[in-house]
């Protein structure tokens, strides 16, 4: 049974583990389980109440649910049981990697076994009434008749709280719009443009693909590399330098952020391969004076498959000019990403090793794969 649209107020709190990462992921099951976020206080550490123990960072939410109360209790449990909280019902204090607690369900007054809003002993509590102070603070408690700015003036607890630079999302999307851009790489037959793509619809963003089936030397490149090579990879680096200062260079207004299926700097992983000594050491000048130009995304996901799995979607997709592809340009290629990576910096960077998934055809997978992304965004904007 389901009611009415209810404003509700909870607070969020951890002190195990990823802290921030917690609370995050917290406030994306509430949003997809419960009802929609509407405001997020700022984030506090707090020292432990009621125990001796590390620090909380604390948070309040607003949000929109037509849960019952007892209903909109059960989700929170089970939100908290799938970040890996078993909640003891004891009356004891103990640390917890995320603790979701209602303050308010509206103006309502409800009074069950395990369940009591509001909450009876936020009034005492500085760690729930300062952030509840932020988006709610001419709130009236239905029952002491203050608003929470009275409550906070007149609590006897004096622990000292501070507030942080910590940023919460309500969801994954605002989570990515503050990313700005983000570049999918991978092997060819990685599945880069695919994820690349099916992110961009779920999220809004401003798609970027890499321009490779118009390219006229790359069906003769695959017949003759030796020949066909410098061409090659001179007009793929015009190419993608070219789109890249014309795509990044201004926001779509009407996206939320920008996602490529492809980075400029594959151009010099790929052309190591294949030119010869002297004609790769005269693209490397080139490249570089373009490189420094180029905007880079704020975080390079690299999707690894084995090479076995990357000549079956190679077949699969069927393109004539590449089913001569063999496993030791593939092995080659990988190599060349890899030791790039050694050289880009770590806290920008996420390699997905999607061997095993299938998140093109399956929702699952998919999620995996977005919930790995997801927690490194998370990590990243901390």
């Amino acid at each position: 049974m389901t009611t009415a649209t209810e404003s509700v107020y909870i607070s969020i709190g951890s002190n195990l583990g990823e802290r921030e990462l917690n609370l995050q992921k917290a406030i994306f099951h509430i949003q997809k389980r419960v009802g929609a976020v509407v405001r997020i206080s700022s984030v506090y550490n707090t020292p432990a109440w009621g125990f001796e123990s590390e620090d909380f960072l604390n948070a309040c939410l607003q949000l929109e649910t037509n849960l019952s109360p007892k209903e909109l209790l059960e989700e929170l449990l089970n939100i908290e049981k799938t970040l890996g909280r078993e909640r003891s019902f004891k009356d004891e204090y103990q640390s917890r990697n995320i603790d979701i607690d209602i303050i308010y369900y509206g103006n309502a007054i409800v009074q069950f076994e395990k369940l009591s809003i509001p909450h009876p002993r936020m009034q005492d509590r500085r760690f729930v009434l300062r952030p509840l102070s932020d988006i709610a603070p001419q709130f009236y408690h239905p029952q002491l008749n203050k608003d929470t700015r009275n409550l906070l003036q007149q609590c006897r607890d004096k622990s000292n709280l501070q507030k942080t630079t910590i940023k919460l999302y309500p969801n994954r999307e605002g989570l990515f719009t503050s990313i700005q851009f983000m570049a999918i790489e991978g092997n060819i037959g990685a599945g880069k443009t695919s994820l690349a793509t099916k992110m961009s619809n779920d999220f809004n963003a401003k798609l970027i693909l890499e321009r490779f089936a118009e390219n006229p030397f790359l069906p003769n490149f695959y017949e003759d590399q030796a020949r066909y090579a410098f061409p090659l990879e001179m007009s793929f680096l015009a190419d993608r330098y070219q789109q890249f200062s014309d795509d990044t260079s201004q926001f779509d207004l009407f996206k939320n952020f920008m996602i490529s299926d492809y980075d400029i700097f594959k151009s010099l992983i790929f052309a190591k391969v294949t030119l010869q000594k002297q004609e790769f050491e005269l693209y490397r000048k080139i490249f570089k004076f373009m490189y420094k130009e180029i905007k880079k995304p704020s975080i390079y996901v690299y999707l690894y498959q084995t090479t076995d799995r990357l000549l079956e979607q190679i077949k699969k997709r069927g393109r004539v000019y590449e089913q001569s592809i063999d496993s030791d340009y593939l092995e080659k290629i990988n190599r060349g990403y890899l030791d790039f990576l050694r050289t880009y910096p770590k806290e920008n960077q996420l390699v997905i090793d999607v061997s095993e998934l299938d998140f093109v055809n399956n929702q699952r997978d998919y999620e995996t794969v977005l919930d790995t992304i997801t927690d490194f965004a998370i990590r990243q904007s901390g």
